[in-house]
C-alpha cells in the first residue's frame, strides 16, 4: 500500500497539469449532467415492514384517487375573547373563506366546520380541513396563494386564524451553517499552519470534492430516487472529510519538507504514509455510511450510499489532486519562516563544509556553515527545546507519568454525561416543536385548547371487511370496540370505499401525540385486534402520523444493535489488518461506545429534559428525533475511526520503527496530535453550523454531531487513548502469530519507503551534514 501509493504521488507531481484537467474535466461533467437531469424526487418516507406502512398501503389500493399521505391544510378560526365562532357575523365569514378556498386549483374538498365535528364544545374554536388532489411537493405556488388570501380576508374580520398541515407548511430558515464551518475551519487551519496556501488548499479542494458529489447526486437524483436530503448530508460530511484528508497529507509533505526532502520526494512520502491512514480511515466512513442500509428504510439507505460515494471522492482527491497542486505550488504551503529561511540559503550558495580537528579529544578548528548542511547550534537547540515543549508532547508525558487516574476521570467523566441517556425516548417531533412564531405551531396549541391534547395526533383505522359476512356490521363493531377503549375520546363516523368492503375511521385519543399514554394506548388497540377480527372476520390497521411515528421508533431501535454489530465488526476487521493488534480496534471501539453513549446523553439533557434548550433557540422539548441514535452512530463511528487511524497510525510507525511502547505514543502525538485536534475543530465548527438553523431537528443533528467529535475525537483519542496504551505497554501491539501469518501486510507504517530511503543518497541538508564531520 505505502508504496503504490508513494508512486501515486510522485505521478500526480510529475503529471499534474494532466491530474488537474482531468478533475477539471469530472467537475465539467457532473455540472452538465446536474444542470441537465430530471427533478429530483420527494423525500420518501416509506418504511416497509411496519403496520402503519401496510395501511397507508391498503388506503391507497382500496381508494384509488385518494393518497393516504396526500396534502392537507388546516384552517383553525377562534373567535375573539366572550364570542361564539357560530356568531352571525362570523359564521358569514367563515362560510366566504370555504367558498373561496374549495374554488382554489387542485382542491379536492373543503371539509365545513359546522358540518361536522368541527367545531369545539364551547363554540370558541373551529377548523376546516382543504384537501388536495396532489402531494405535498406538488402543490403549485399558485394553490398556495390562492388559499392565503382567504385566510388574509378571514383574519381582517377580527378572527383569530391560524394554518396547519402539510400544504403550506413554513420553511425553517436554513442559517448559516455551510458559510460558518468553512469560516471556522479557514481560521483554525491558518493557525495550524500560519500559512495562507496551507490553509486554503484543502478548502480549495473539499469544495471542489463536494462540488462534484452534489452535481453527482443531482444527475442521478431522478435516475435512482435520491432525495434533496441525500445531497444535504453528502455536503455535510464531504466538507468536513475532505478539509481533514487534504489537512493530513499537506501537513506530512510539510514534515517531509522539513526534513530536506525535495518537493517530489516529499509528496511521495507523503502519500505513502500519511495517504495510506487517508485511504483506511475513508474505509472505515465509507462502511459506516454503506452499513446504513442494514437499518431497511429505503431513505437512510440512499442517504448513506450517497455520503458515502462523496467521501470516496474526497479520498480520491486528497490522493491526486492533493499532489498534483503541490506540485504547482511546492513552497508556498511550507511556514513563512520557513521559506524565508530556504530562501536566504539560495542567496548564499554553497559554501565550504565545516572541518572539525580534533586534538587530544578537544575540538580546535573553527567552522564554516555549509549552504543546505547542519544549521548551527544557535538555530538547532531553539527548534530542539520548541518541539520538546510543545503542548502534544507535555500532554503525552503528563498522561504517560499517570495513566491509571487519566483514565478513571474519563471513564467516570464521560460515564456520568451518558446517565441521561437512559431516559431515552425516541418519536418524530411536529408542529409542537416549533417556535411559537409560526402559524403550524399557533395552530397546534389552538386546536389542544379547543378540542383536547389527543386532538392533534388522531388515530386512523382501516378496516378491511372483504372477508366478513356483513361488511358494515363488522366495520361499526370494530369502531365500538375502538370507542369502547380507555384513551380515546371519541371515533368518527366510518368511510366506505366504493366497494363498501374497506373502511376508514379515526380514533381520537385522550393525551397528546408524544404523550407516553398514546404509545400504550396505540399498543392496546393492536394487543386487542385478534379478538375483535375473529367476532367479525374483519381486520384493521392502526396507522396515522403517530401511530407511524410510534412503529417508526420501534423499527429504529430494533434496528441499532444489527447495526452496530455489523459496522463495529467490519471496522474491527479494518483495523485488526491497519495496526495488526487485536487490543488497539478493540480499544478504539469501546472508546467509541463510550463517546457515543456521552453525545446520546446530551443530546436527551438538552432536546428531551429542556437544560440549556433556551440558549440554542429551542422553544420545545420533546421526544429525540427516531433517526437520530442510527444516524448519530453512523456518521461518528466513522469520523471517530479517522482519528483513530490518524492518530494511532503515527504511534503504530514509531514503535515499528524501534521506538519504546511509551516513546511511540509520545511520538504519535508529537506528529498528529495537533492536526487530530484541528481536524477535529473544523469537524466540529461544520457541525455547529447547522445549530444556526430554524429547525429544532436540524439543530439537533448539528447538536449531536458536534458533540460526539468532541467528546471522540479530544476526550477520547487525545486522552484515554494514551492512557490505555500506556498501561498496555508493549501488550497494546500484541497478535497472536497464526493470527499474524493470515492476515495481509498493507504497510501503513511505510516500511517499505524506509528501506527504499536507506538505499538512496541522503537529503541536501543531511549530506551536507555528513560532510561536515570529515
Amino acid at each position: 500500500m505505502a508504496t503504490f501509493l508513494y508512486q501515486l504521488g510522485q505521478r500526480a507531481f510529475r503529471r499534474r497539469r494532466w491530474v488537474a484537467l482531468l478533475w477539471v474535466a469530472v467537475l465539467a461533467v457532473a455540472g452538465i449532467g446536474a444542470l441537465s437531469a430530471a427533478e429530483a424526487p420527494d423525500d420518501s418516507s416509506s418504511m416497509p415492514g411496519i403496520e402503519s406502512q401496510k395501511a397507508f398501503d391498503l388506503i391507497n389500493e382500496q381508494f384509488p384517487g385518494s393518497e393516504a399521505n396526500g396534502a392537507s391544510a388546516r384552517i383553525v378560526l377562534v373567535a375573539p375573547d366572550g364570542q361564539k365562532i357560530t356568531a352571525a357575523g362570523h359564521r358569514s365569514a367563515v362560510d366566504r373563506f370555504l367558498t373561496e378556498a374549495a374554488g382554489g386549483p387542485q382542491v379536492a374538498d373543503v371539509s365545513s366546520p359546522f358540518d361536522g365535528p368541527g367545531l369545539s364544545k364551547d363554540r370558541t374554536t373551529a377548523y376546516a380541513t382543504v384537501t388536495y388532489k396532489t402531494k405535498d411537493d406538488e402543490v403549485t405556488e399558485a394553490s398556495k396563494k390562492e388559499l392565503e388570501g382567504a385566510v388574509e380576508e378571514v383574519g381582517d374580520t377580527g378572527l383569530t386564524i391560524e394554518v396547519g398541515g402539510s400544504a403550506l407548511a413554513t420553511e425553517a430558515p436554513a442559517g448559516m451553517g455551510e458559510i460558518v464551518g468553512v469560516l471556522v475551519a479557514a481560521v483554525v487551519l491558518l493557525i495550524t499552519f500560519g500559512s495562507l496556501a496551507a490553509a486554503g488548499l484543502p478548502l480549495i479542494t473539499a469544495v471542489i470534492g463536494v462540488s462534484i458529489s452534489l452535481a453527482g447526486i443531482t444527475a442521478l437524483a431522478n435516475a435512482f430516487g435520491l432525495s434533496s436530503t441525500s445531497g444535504e448530508l453528502a455536503m455535510m460530511l464531504g466538507l468536513a472529510v475532505g478539509i481533514d484528508y487534504s489537512l493530513f497529507v499537506v501537513s506530512r509533505y510539510r514534515e517531509e519538507r522539513a526534513k530536506g526532502r525535495d518537493p517530489q520526494e516529499a509528496v511521495g512520502l507523503a502519500l505513502g504514509t500519511a495517504g495510506s491512514a487517508v485511504v483506511f480511515a475513508g474505509l472505515t466512513v465509507v462502511i459506516a455510511l454503506a452499513g446504513l442500509s442494514v437499518v431497511g428504510v429505503p431513505m437512510l439507505t440512499k442517504m448513506g450510499l450517497s455520503a458515502a460515494g462523496t467521501v470516496v471522492v474526497g479520498v480520491l482527491i486528497a490522493l491526486t489532486l492533493v499532489p498534483a497542486l503541490l506540485g504547482f505550488w511546492p513552497n508556498a504551503v511550507l511556514a513563512r519562516h520557513t521559506r524565508r529561511g530556504r530562501a536566504r540559503k539560495s542567496e548564499r550558495g554553497l559554501r565550504i563544509p565545516r572541518i572539525r580537528i580534533h586534538r587530544r579529544g578537544r575540538q580546535l578548528g573553527r567552522s564554516q556553515e555549509a549552504g543546505e548542511g547542519q544549521a548551527p547550534r544557535k538555530n538547532r537547540e531553539p527548534r530542539k527545546r520548541e518541539e520538546a515543549g510543545s503542548w502534544s508532547v507535555r500532554w503525552a508525558s503528563f498522561v504517560l507519568r499517570r495513566p491509571l487516574a487519566v483514565l478513571l476521570v474519563t471513564v467516570v467523566g464521560l460515564g456520568a454525561l451518558a446517565v441521561p441517556a437512559l431516559e431515552l425516548r425516541l418519536g418524530m417531533p411536529g408542529d409542537e416543536a416549533k417556535p411559537t412564531s409560526t402559524t403550524e405551531r399557533r395552530a397546534y396549541d389552538a386546536l389542544a385548547a379547543g378540542f383536547g391534547p389527543g386532538f392533534n395526533g388522531p388515530l386512523t383505522i382501516v378496516v378491511d371487511a372483504r372477508d366478513a359476512d356483513d361488511p358494515k356490521a363488522a366495520v361499526e363493531t370494530v369502531a365500538e370496540r375502538i370507542g369502547a377503549t380507555k384513551g380515546v375520546v371519541s371515533v368518527s363516523p366510518p368511510q366506505f370505499n366504493e366497494a363498501k368492503d374497506t373502511a376508514v375511521l379515526s380514533a381520537t385519543p385522550s393525551t397528546a401525540p408524544t404523550s407516553e399514554r398514546t404509545k400504550n394506548l396505540v399498543h392496546t388497540i393492536r394487543d386487542e385486534r385478534s379478538a375483535t377480527e375473529t367476532e367479525t372476520g374483519a381486520t384493521f390497521e392502526v396507522t396515522g402520523t403517530t401511530a407511524l411515528n410510534i412503529d417508526i421508533a420501534k423499527k429504529m431501535q430494533d434496528a441499532l444493535i444489527p447495526y452496530l454489530v455489523v459496522v463495529v465488526g467490519l471496522a474491527f476487521l479494518l483495523l485488526l489488518v491497519v495496526f495488526r493488534s487485536v487490543l488497539v480496534p478493540l480499544k478504539a471501539a469501546l472508546g467509541f461506545l463510550l463517546s457515543v453513549l456521552a453525545s446520546f446523553g446530551a443530546v436527551v439533557t438538552v432536546f428531551q429534559n429542556g437544560h440549556g434548550a433556551s440558549l440554542l433557540g429551542v422553544d420545545q422539548t420533546g421526544p429525540i428525533m427516531s433517526l437520530m441514535p442510527i444516524f448519530l452512530v453512523g456518521i461518528v463511528f466513522g469520523l471517530a475511526m479517522d482519528y483513530q487511524v490518524f492518530l494511532v497510525s503515527r504511534m503504530r510507525e514509531a514503535y515499528v520503527h524501534g521506538e519504546g511502547a511509551g516513546q511511540a505514543v509520545v511520538s504519535g502525538f508529537r506528529h498528529s496530535g495537533r492536526i487530530v485536534v484541528a481536524a477535529a475543530l473544523i469537524m466540529m465548527a461544520v457541525f455547529s453550523g447547522f445549530m444556526t438553523a430554524g429547525d429544532s431537528m436540524v439543530k439537533m443533528v448539528g447538536f449531536g454531531l458536534a458533540t460526539a467529535v468532541l467528546f471522540d475525537a479530544i476526550v477520547v483519542r487525545m486522552v484515554l487513548v494514551p492512557a490505555v496504551l500506556a498501561l498496555l505497554g508493549k501488550r497494546a501491539w500484541w497478535l497472536p502469530g497464526w493470527l499474524d501469518r493470515l492476515l495481509p501486510r498493507v504497510d501503513i507504517e511505510g516500511e517499505a519507503l524506509n528501506r527504499r530511503a536507506a538505499e538512496l543518497p541522503a537529503p541536501t541538508g543531511e549530506s551536507h551534514q555528513d560532510m561536515a564531520r570529515v
